[in-house]
């Protein structure tokens, strides 16, 4: 409840730090930061829907449409709150009863990937870098970049299942790299400004990332009876 408290606050800061910037490069910044936030939609949904099935498939042998609709109910938590601490309870709950991973491998897994598999986060980390380099003409060799998705992958493991906690991460990793201290202030601050709905949808794709995860481990520790409860409901035929 303090962090919501503190959070509330922000806007009025961030009105702050991003009305001098759009007064000097004008509102065209906006139509940049609808391209940075379609960018960051499209790589999430390229790794939800392509990638995550195709590692279900082939290193499990789990039909990625059963999974997806049994895991519908916690992805649709996690976009609404997007906190996935907040979501654990329900993504436990869907994974035991809904998927049909034992409790024994769920309780192990997905405490574990909710503070460790932010691949959401790191994906979005990677390209607010890259975004607020090309925003303020900062150069960035292939080496830095490489550095960038080292410490993203890095980072994207300590970040509190928290609304917005990545920005906290994003400001480690500008420093890290050279950006100017007040670049950092006034990106950031842009950022935030359509990170709302970004961070919803990428706490779904770490949810979703999760539930993946206990899903393979749980075939590969033998078992078997997959998605009893979905069968049952009649929902896949």
């Amino acid at each position: 409840s303090l962090t919501n408290f503190i959070i509330s606050f922000a806007p009025y800061g961030i009105f702050g730090l991003v009305t001098p910037t759009l007064m000097t490069v004008g509102l065209d910044t906006l139509w940049v930061m609808g391209g940075f936030a379609l960018t960051v939609l499209t790589g999430l949904f390229i790794h939800c829907l392509i990638i995550l099935p195709v590692m279900l498939r082939f290193l499990g042998g789990i039909n990625p449409i059963y999974h997806l609709k049994a895991m519908a109910p916690a992805m649709l938590t996690a976009f609404s709150t997007a906190s996935s601490s907040a979501t654990l309870p329900l993504t436990m709950k869907c994974v035991t009863q809904r998927v049909g991973v034992s409790r024994k491998v769920g309780s192990f897994t997905l405490p574990l990937g909710a503070t460790m598999n932010m691949d959401g986060t790191a994906l979005f980390e990677c390209v607010v870098v890259v975004f607020l380099a090309q925003l303020f003409g900062i150069e960035m060799s292939w080496a830095i970049q490489f550095s960038v998705v080292v410490m993203a992958l890095l980072t994207s493991i300590g970040v509190a299942g928290i609304p917005s906690a990545s920005l906290v991460a994003i400001i480690v990793i500008l420093q890290a790299v050279g950006f100017p201290e007040e670049t950092i202030g006034i990106g950031v601050g842009i950022v935030y400004v359509v990170d709302r709905f970004l961070d919803m949808t990428r706490t779904a794709v770490n949810v979703f990332g999760d539930s993946c995860a206990a899903a393979v481990i749980g075939k590969s520790e033998g078992e078997k009876e997959y998605y009893p409860e979905v069968l049952d409901e009649g929902i896949i035929t």
